[in-house]
């Protein structure tokens, strides 16, 4: 997907890193019948089947909402994901020869929901595209009504959010590394790619740690209710999500369980 007009540098970074997703995702899965060839398109709900998903393999398609151009999609993209969800109107069109490889809907889905990485890269893809339309939003929005959302850059040192705080967004790290402290003490890691503050989200409790960077960071910065809405219209990429997020705190008790009884043997140690 490429955002019509004028784009900040961090999301070229980031529409080059989801244009490779879809290939990932189909990985291994063989497409359901012969390459589709069309001349142009004025409307492509009108001329392809509803059950399935498309790669485009050459050309462009405009996305049109209420007759007004929006951004294209381009080789790599995934097409037919609205499918099925009431949304708002969004026309594809094209005006140029466009080839397209046809998956079964359902096969797709079964492919991914069968691999656990598949199925993060898939979250990826999602929220991706979510955070490149909010963050175009929040660009042409006047200063004062903008809204926090898309991408933040943070210097080593800063707090990306703080222990005790409201939990009002999720957030990916696109570039960078940061780390996460409790009280005080560092607790773990938080890699490039890797969505983190979704769990006080999801229970709506205060942030329970602190998360700093340690080297500059490009976040991806979601509103809560963009990411709540997207999890419930995917359930089963939610229940990945906190099976991901079930097994981090689980080593993260590992850690801090070792970390007492290392501090109780210290403590019986001789002075």
């Amino acid at each position: 997907m490429y955002l019509l007009g004028e784009q900040p540098a961090y999301a070229d970074q980031l529409i080059n890193r989801l244009q490779s997703i879809p290939a990932q995702l189909l990985d291994g899965l063989e497409p359901c019948g012969e390459p589709v060839s069309l001349e142009r398109a004025d409307d492509l709900a009108r001329v392809l089947p509803g059950n399935r998903l498309y790669i485009i393999d050459n050309g462009l398609l405009h996305a049109v909402v209420d007759e007004r151009p929006l951004f294209y999609l381009q080789e790599g993209d995934l097409v037919g994901l609205r499918q099925g969800i009431d949304l708002p109107s969004c026309r594809y069109s094209s005006d140029e020869p466009l080839r397209l490889i046809p998956y079964s809907r359902t096969e797709v889905f079964r492919h991914i929901y069968a691999s656990e990485q598949r199925q993060e890269l898939f979250i990826q893809y999602l929220v991706g595209h979510t955070a490149l339309l909010s963050d175009a939003l929040a660009r042409l929005k006047q200063p004062e009504i903008r809204p926090a959302t898309g991408f933040q850059h943070f210097a080593t040192g800063e707090e990306l959010i703080h222990q005790g705080d409201e939990a009002d967004h999720v957030f990916i790290i696109i570039e960078g590394h940061a780390e996460a402290f409790v009280a005080g003490q560092k607790v773990g890691d938080v890699q490039k790619d890797e969505i983190f503050g979704a769990m006080a989200v999801f229970t709506r409790e205060k942030r329970s740690a602190t998360v700093i960077a340690s080297e500059p960071c490009t976040v991806m910065v979601i509103p809560k209710e963009q990411f709540l809405s997207l999890m419930q219209s995917n359930p089963r990429i939610a229940h990945s999500l906190i099976e991901s997020m079930a097994r981090r705190i689980d080593l993260l008790n590992k850690e801090v369980t070792q970390l007492r009884r290392t501090e109780s043997e210290d403590d019986k140690k001789p002075a």
